[in-house]
C-alpha cells in the first residue's frame, strides 16, 4: 500500500469541489411523511395509556441489567456515543477537516443546523409531556406524564441519530453513503437499546427519539437555500476583512516617507596665502612679553643646571686645577718630632 496516495486524500484540494446536495425528492417526502405519522402514533399511544405504556413496565421490571450483569461495564461507556457533547466534539473535528479541505463551510453549518433543530424539537416536546423516567416512576401502569420530568423522546437516542448520521448525509460518494448509513443506524440502535438496559429510558422514549433523529435528517434538505446563504454572507464578511487588510497594506507601503535631515556640513576656513609676514617668528626662551609674536610668549624663566653642572666654588686667588674630575690627592703624613 503506498503511503503517497494516503497523503495527497489528506492535503486541501487546489479547489472547491462540485458537490450534490441532497434535493427534497419525492422518495424522501414519503419517508418523511411516513416517520411523522409513526411519531405521532407514538405520541398518542403514550397519551393514552395502550398497550405501549404496558410493554414499558413489563421490560423495566425485567430489570435487563440484572439479567445480564457482564456487559453492564462495557455499555455505560458505550452509550457515551449518544451524549450530545462528546459526540459532537468529535464529528465537529472531522467536518471542520472537511471543509478546511474542501474550501467550503457547508459540513460545519449542516451540523449546526441540525444540531439547532435536534435541541428545539425534542427540548420542547420534553418540557411539554414532562414525563418521567423509569427510575423515578411512582404509579405502576401510568405513563408518568405532566409529572416535571424530561425523559420522553430519548435525548440520546436522537442525538444518536442525528450526529453519526449527518456524516452519511455530507458524503460525496454513493458508496461512502452506504456505507456510513449503515453504520450509524447501527450505532444509533445500540445507543437506544443500551438506554433500555441500563433503565434510564422506556421502550417508548427510544422509539420516539429514533423517529424524531430521522425527521431532522430528512428535513435537512429544506435547509440547505439557507445553509447556502449563511456560507455566502460569511465569505463576504472574510473577503471584505481581507480587503481591508489589503489596503491598509499598501498605505502603509505607499505613505510618504519621513524626512530624514542632512548631516551638518564642517564649517569651512578660509585658506590665506603665506607671505613672509604672516610667517610666526620664534622667539627664544625669556623673550620680553613685548616682543612680536603671533600668540602670548611665556615667561622667561632662569636656567637651573642640574647638581653635577655647577663648578666648584673656589676661594678668590686659587687656580682651577684643570682635571676636576679626578679627585685631589692627599698629602704625605708628616713625622711627629719627639
Amino acid at each position: 500500500m503506498r503511503t503517497d496516495r494516503i497523503f495527497a486524500r489528506l492535503d486541501r484540494e487546489p479547489e472547491p469541489p462540485k458537490i450534490e446536495i441532497p434535493r427534497m425528492s419525492r422518495h424522501r417526502v414519503v419517508l418523511f411523511g411516513a416517520t411523522m405519522a409513526f411519531y405521532l402514533a407514538i405520541v398518542v399511544a403514550v397519551l393514552a395509556s395502550s398497550w405501549l405504556v404496558e410493554l414499558d413496565w413489563k421490560v423495566m421490571l425485567y430489570r435487563p441489567y440484572e439479567q445480564w450483569p457482564q456487559l453492564h461495564a462495557f455499555l455505560d461507556y458505550f452509550v457515551v456515543l449518544g451524549q450530545r457533547g462528546p459526540t459532537a466534539v468529535m464529528v465537529m473535528a472531522w467536518l471542520g477537516w472537511r471543509s478546511w479541505r474542501q474550501h467550503t463551510l457547508r459540513p460545519l453549518l449542516t451540523l449546526g443546523a441540525a444540531l439547532l433543530l435536534l435541541n428545539m424539537t425534542v427540548g420542547a416536546v420534553k418540557l411539554g409531556l414532562g414525563r418521567l423516567g423509569p427510575h423515578y416512576a411512582t404509579h405502576i401502569g401510568s405513563a408518568e406524564l405532566f409529572a416535571g420530568g424530561d425523559i420522553f423522546p430519548s435525548g440520546h437516542t436522537a442525538n444518536a441519530v442525528v450526529t453519526w448520521g449527518i456524516l452519511a448525509y455530507l458524503a460525496t460518494t454513493p458508496r461512502a453513503r452506504r456505507w456510513l448509513s449503515v453504520i450509524s443506524a447501527m450505532v444509533a440502535l445500540g445507543v437506544g437499546a443500551t438506554t433500555v438496559y441500563l433503565g434510564t429510558h422506556w421502550v417508548s422514549d427510544v422509539l420516539l427519539g429514533w423517529a424524531a433523529g430521522l425527521l431532522i435528517l430528512l428535513a435537512l434538505p429544506w435547509v440547505e437555500p439557507l445553509i447556502a446563504r449563511a456560507e455566502a454572507f460569511v465569505f463576504a464578511v472574510r473577503e471584505r476583512m481581507r480587503e481591508k487588510v489589503r489596503e491598509r497594506r499598501r498605505t502603509r507601503g505607499a505613505g510618504v516617507a519621513v524626512p530624514v535631515p542632512a548631516p551638518a556640513a564642517p564649517a569651512m576656513v578660509p585658506q590665506r596665502g603665506h607671505d613672509a609676514d604672516d610667517v610666526p617668528v620664534r622667539e627664544p626662551v625669556g623673550a620680553a612679553a613685548g616682543g612680536r609674536g603671533s600668540g602670548r610668549p611665556l615667561p622667561a624663566r632662569p636656567h637651573q643646571p642640574a647638581r653635577s653642572e655647577r663648578p666648584a666654588v673656589l676661594p678668590p686667588g686659587t687656580r682651577r686645577s684643570p682635571h676636576t674630575e679626578r679627585a685631589p690627592r692627599t698629602a704625605p703624613a708628616r713625622p711627629l718630632g719627639g
